[in-house]
């Protein structure tokens, strides 16, 4: 099989995923960690109404939609246009040990907070130890040997 590579090419594809375009804004940045028996994940999505947020999960990929609009007046003259508007979207890959049917999020203060708790099959639990009967003979052979050798 031939492989072939522009490394320029992909230099460029994560300038635009980093930076972002005019006709595609930048990513949202998030912050996932671990509190206790859930992952959290935190999206900034700064002047977003939250009716335009869409989120999906459909096997083991979490979608993030949201659409921010322009929030100068159509018909005004805009001198200076920085702040990224349009599609946002982002994708997340869980882990089986997640419980998706129990996902919760919330939308405050521009943050979208997502919370995954960890499925139950995926917890760390005791699992208890069973002996058979052959080696309980064993055993016990083996300290009446002790015993005899220690003279007793």
């Amino acid at each position: 099989m031939l492989m072939r590579t522009d490394p320029f090419r992909d230099l460029d594809r994560l300038a635009q995923q980093a930076l972002g375009t005019p006709a595609r804004p930048s990513a949202m940045p998030m912050d996932a960690y671990r509190d206790g028996e859930q992952f959290v994940v935190q999206f900034d999505l700064p002047g977003v109404d939250s009716s335009s947020i869409d989120l999906t999960v459909e096997k083991n990929v979490l979608t993030v939609h949201a659409q921010r609009r322009r929030s100068a007046p159509e018909n005004v003259e805009l001198l200076a246009g920085e702040r990224p508007h349009g599609a946002f979207s982002r994708q997340l890959f869980l882990g089986d040990s997640l419980d998706t049917d129990r996902i919760e999020a919330a939308y405050v203060d521009g943050v979208l907070t997502v919370r995954l708790p960890v499925a139950e099959k995926a917890k760390p639990r005791r699992v208890p130890i069973s002996a058979s009967e052959r080696d309980k003979a064993t055993a016990i052979e083996t300290h009446a040997e002790e015993r005899v050798d220690a003279g007793v």
